[in-house]
């Protein structure tokens, strides 16, 4: 070729990059004797697209000038590769270097934030859209209430919503599944019957917020009439999401026959989704009996997921049944698997802080906050708490079972909170597993005594705590 510009030199690039030949396209890279912007964020993209994120920031940190585009690509890439934390602080130092945000590295933020529950730094992305006039948009809004409601702030996620007169169906799903998570089963329905009032046809995602919203809040009549109106009213073919909604529907309700014939006349073949849900329903009921089956066929479908050893461990050792305990994890040992630990975090003056469940020595100020357990366990203890030792997973004495309690990562991050959040602010925890049921009746009582608000987030669903109970009703 006689002369080359960047033009040629990018298309070069872009091609290799385009069909996963990496090493070819970073000698061009290297070779090119002026890159611009493109060439770079190509390059970097391209590490992206193929999972190699630490050669992608490695090139990033040796880009001479860089505008918004490299940075919101680098903030994408740790959102949808699920590091958050990086994310967060990347968009903190894009902000400390003068580089102004653009629109889809503020709505990458957003998702972060949600996935967070770090509310502080979510409000600040929606007064920067505000700025930019961003917030306007039905999109940015459905991701706004979105954020919200994950963070537990349902006061602003209602009041993006009710900004808009026209709404689309994203924005109906995100308030409907917004009350699902924080079990409001009675405003998820109601929106939902608004929504078709206002002449918005409900969707998949629609149905599984109002299905898992009746799950929820143990709505079992009006869950069903919903599923059964799916095909024959809106025209929605169920699919293996919403029978999994109606399975947990029926077996939190206690109904896991019903829920096992349910299963046995779906049209679609049930997946690791569905038999999970039941699992889930046989460990809150200890039905033993239908825990082993039901483990068998999530064993088959999902031979690697720790998940469901650990369910049914649960199940053993809640009745005693050690021997049984120790041959699932000498089966998950020799294949090499591994329970994800406990986790749980908060954020306090715009930093995150983590905990992990007996875990404490990590934390650098964890002689104050174990100071703090210590006190919070003895004032429990004073108006009628008592360590439930079936939720500690291993054949230990009685003494010990109590101090593995007291260290789990929750109760860490509330001790953590009420120790830094200030009086009369609400004290936000996200973990990563379901809450244990010891833990859920400690919290209450720590919001008893305390006079504390205390709003956690756990993978399934939220709890708000207050005055000694639980937004649940005790029904999760």
């Amino acid at each position: 070729m006689p002369e080359r510009n960047t033009i040629s030199w990018n298309g070069l690039i872009s091609g290799y990059v385009k069909n996963g030949r990496l090493k070819e396209a970073r000698e061009i890279f290297d070779e090119m004797p002026e890159r611009n912007v493109v060439a770079w964020t190509t390059m970097i993209n391209g590490y992206v697209i193929h999972d190699k994120v630490d050669l992608a920031r490695k090139l990033f940190e040796v880009m001479p000038e860089k505008d918004d585009v490299p940075w919101s690509s680098m903030i994408k890439v740790y959102e949808r590769k699920g590091f958050e934390l990086e994310a967060l602080s990347l968009f903190r130092l894009m902000q400390l270097q003068g580089i102004r945000p653009n629109f889809p590295s503020m709505i990458s933020t957003l998702s972060v934030c949600g996935s967070l529950a770090t509310l502080n730094h979510g409000r600040e992305v929606h007064a920067q859209l505000v700025r930019s006039l961003f917030d306007c948009d039905v999109y940015v809004c459905s991701v706004l209430i979105t954020m919200y409601m994950k963070c537990g702030d349902l006061v602003n996620g209602k009041r993006v919503f009710d900004r808009f007169t026209s709404k689309d169906t994203v924005m109906w799903n995100s308030i409907i599944t917004g009350y699902a998570q924080h079990g409001l089963g009675k405003e998820a329905l109601q929106v939902f019957y608004d929504m078709v009032s206002s002449g918005v046809p409900p969707d998949e995602v629609t149905f599984i917020g109002v299905l898992s919203a009746c799950s929820y809040t143990g709505r079992v009549k009006e869950g069903l009439q919903l599923f059964e109106s799916m095909k024959s009213k809106y025209l929605v073919n169920p699919k293996t999401e919403h029978y999994s909604c109606v399975v947990d529907l029926l077996g939190r309700a206690g109904k896991l026959n019903e829920a096992m014939n349910l299963i046995r006349d779906m049209s679609v073949e049930a997946d690791a989704c569905v038999w999970g849900a039941l699992l889930g329903a046989c460990r809150i009921h200890n039905r033993l009996d239908m825990a082993e089956v039901v483990a068998k066929k999530l064993l088959l479908l999902e031979p690697e997921n720790t998940g469901h050893y650990i369910l049914l461990s649960n199940i053993y050792s809640s009745q005693g049944r050690w021997r049984d305990v120790a041959a699932l994890r000498s089966n998950m040992r020799v294949q090499s698997l591994s329970k994800s630990p406990g986790c749980s975090w908060i954020e306090v003056e715009k930093k995150v802080h983590t905990f992990t469940g007996g875990d404490i020595t990590s934390h650098p100020e964890h002689a104050v906050i174990l100071r703090m357990v210590e006190k919070l366990d003895g004032l429990i203890i004073e108006v009628g708490y008592s360590p439930d030792g079936s939720f500690v997973l291993h054949d230990v004495e009685e003494e010990e079972k109590v101090h593995n309690l007291r260290h789990h990562s929750e109760k860490l991050a509330v001790a953590y909170g009420i120790l830094k959040v200030p009086k009369g602010m609400p004290i936000r925890i996200m973990k990563n597993l379901r809450v244990c049921g010891d833990c859920h009746a400690a919290i209450k009582l720590i919001a008893k005594v305390t006079e504390r608000e205390i709003v956690l987030r756990d993978a399934n669903r939220f709890h708000h705590f207050k005055d000694g109970s639980c937004s649940c009703g005790d029904y999760w």
